[in-house]
């Protein structure tokens, strides 16, 4: 099929998914998969340049951009994957049909991509740590000891809890006993 009948045949969609009563979304299919399949992209392009464009919409984790094996250049479609799976319907309905240095662009969904098994041995030290774990910052496990101060806080707190609480009995105690007594004076 055209590229352009596929980029229009996905506008429709949207629109009667807009326009319509419909409880659930042609996206509900892809609700399982990340990825998006981008292609019309133009061949001077880099991963950069696509992360850039696609980044507005969430957090890239993995791209793919397909490269001639003898040139190295670009083919003109790449693979994204996003970190949160709602940045792909944001993305296919958003940047689907729109120009990128005077060509069109088609995105839509992949329901069962899974991103080429590289050669470790080719890719450098940094790549490899990339793809080993993952691009997403991590925060350490630290655990805090509470210092005396902090510890004597938390004992003054919960004492004037207590306190507080006391003060509210002794004050439904006389309640209740002067009204027992006004009753008793009846």
């Amino acid at each position: 099929m055209n590229p352009m009948t596929n980029v229009k045949n996905v506008l429709k969609l949207s629109e009667r998914e807009l326009g319509g009563n419909s409880k659930t979304s042609w996206h509900d299919q892809y609700k399982d998969s990340a990825w998006v399949f981008v292609g019309g992209l133009p061949y001077d392009l880099t991963e950069g340049d696509v992360i850039c464009v696609f980044s507005q919409y969430g957090e890239i984790v993995n791209i793919n951009l397909v490269r001639d094996k003898a040139t190295g250049k670009s083919k003109g479609y790449s693979f994204l994957c996003y970190e949160d799976q709602r940045s792909t319907i944001l993305a296919v309905d958003n940047l689907n049909g729109i120009k990128i240095l005077g060509r069109t662009i088609r995105v839509d969904h992949c329901e069962q991509y899974r991103a080429p098994n590289a050669d470790m041995s080719k890719i450098d030290e940094v790549t490899a740590a990339v793809r080993i774990g993952g691009c997403a910052p991590t925060v350490p496990d630290i655990k805090i000891e509470p210092t005396i101060k902090q510890e004597l806080e938390i004992k003054e707190k919960t004492k004037d809890r207590k306190r507080k609480k006391e003060k509210k009995s002794k004050k439904k105690k006389k309640k209740k006993s002067r009204s027992s007594d006004s009753d008793s004076s009846d």
